[in-house]
């Protein structure tokens, strides 16, 4: 049997042995896909022995990712981003690569097609380790400028120096300016998460074409997203992030490359609700 695991600090919340073994059950395979907490110090040691555990690879979530990057040979996407958040034993060769990145950007493919026509203008609210695979995915799509607001500048510069000349770093708040421009909007940062302050933000400016994205899937539709469906726009979940992002690490470790299925999301959205 072909096992896989989510490994993490905590990781008891993690939806994704949900998703996995929805596919797992959907493909008839004799497989099965677990939840590891493990504790920063003993990372090392779990990882470099997946094998001896019976595992074939798996997903890494926080706060393990950038040791995961160090600890195996990372492709150039995970190295670009700065975190591993997938794992698979090649022979005895522990390889890594970041889903992060197609996961958000099949997820708007599958959500708003034609999302990136011209213009193709994004503002990113937030500079930590999320925006790293966001601002990845859109400079690989081709968009440009983008914007990247936040607090400290020095972060969103940080960005910039990573990722070339067609990101540009902005003070936070975003200048009404900007947004008149946006065609992409996307929030990185964990405001409008419940427990969690609001994310406060103006979107009068936004052109009515414009699309605006959350990766933050706990609740639902977050504040920012319902004001965005109020004026109409176009809106993009992180729920579905969630999902896409899976899709590789299933098929590296399994052999079969799953569907994101309105009757996954469905499931996944009645575990995040709960019982009425």
């Amino acid at each position: 049997m072909h096992a896989a695991c989510v490994i993490g600090w905590p990781v008891k919340h993690s939806r994704s042995p949900l998703i996995h073994n929805y596919w797992i059950r959907q493909h008839g395979l004799d497989a099965a896909y677990r939840l590891e907490e493990v504790r920063a110090e003993d990372f090392p040691a779990f990882i470099g022995n997946l094998a001896e555990r019976g595992y074939v690879g798996a997903s890494v979530t926080l706060p393990h990712k950038e040791a995961a990057l160090a600890l195996s040979q990372a492709d150039d996407r995970a190295r670009a981003v700065g975190a591993a958040n997938c794992v698979w034993l090649e022979g005895k060769v522990l390889r890594s690569t970041n889903t992060d990145v197609e996961g958000f950007i099949g997820n708007l493919d599958v959500t708003v097609p034609g999302w990136d026509a011209s213009p193709r203008t994004a503002v990113v609210l937030g500079a930590g380790g999320a925006a790293r695979g966001v601002v990845y995915g859109l400079v690989e799509r081709g968009l440009n400028p983008i914007y990247v607001a936040n607090r400290s500048l020095d972060r969103a510069e940080a960005l910039a120096e990573r990722f070339g000349p067609a990101v540009h770093p902005v003070r936070w708040p975003v200048p009404a300016e900007l947004l008149e421009q946006a065609s992409l909007v996307v929030n990185t940062t964990s405001l409008g998460m419940t427990g969690q302050p609001p994310l406060e933000l103006d979107l009068a400016p936004l052109s009515a074409r414009a699309t605006v994205a959350d990766i933050v899937y706990v609740p639902l539709e977050t504040p920012l997203l319902a004001a965005a469906r109020r004026r109409g726009l176009a809106t993009v979940d992180g729920l579905g992030m969630l999902l896409h992002q899976a899709v590789r690490g299933f098929s590296l470790w399994f052999g079969v490359r799953p569907e994101v299925t309105p009757e996954l999301r469905a499931l996944v959205e009645a575990d995040l609700v709960g019982p009425k």
